[in-house]
C-alpha cells in the first residue's frame, strides 16, 4: 500500500459511521470531538446531544463543537425527518 493508498484509507476510516447507540451514529472523529470535551454521549439521542452541543454553546466559544453541531443537525435533517 501507497502512502496515498494510505491516507485515503485513513479518511474513509475516520469519516466511517459507528452506530453508538439504536439513535445515534457517529464518525471516529466525531467521537473523539466529544472526549477532547468531556461530553458523554453513549445513552443519548441526536436530539439529546444537539441540544448539550448547543447549551455548551451559548455559554462558551468553541469553533470545534460548533462544526459538529451543525453536522450533527444536518445528519439530523436529512436522515430523520420526514419530508
Amino acid at each position: 500500500m501507497n502512502e496515498i493508498d494510505k491516507i485515503i484509507q485513513d479518511v474513509f476510516e475516520e469519516n466511517q459511521l459507528e452506530k453508538i447507540n439504536d439513535k445515534l451514529y457517529l464518525t471516529k472523529r466525531q467521537i473523539d470531538i466529544l472526549k477532547r470535551n468531556d461530553i458523554e454521549y453513549s445513552s443519548k439521542s441526536i436530539d439529546q446531544l444537539i441540544f448539550e452541543l448547543e447549551d455548551i454553546l451559548n455559554y462558551e466559544e468553541n469553533e470545534e463543537l460548533d462544526k459538529l453541531s451543525s453536522e450533527l443537525a444536518e445528519f439530523n435533517y436529512y436522515h430523520n425527518t420526514n419530508k
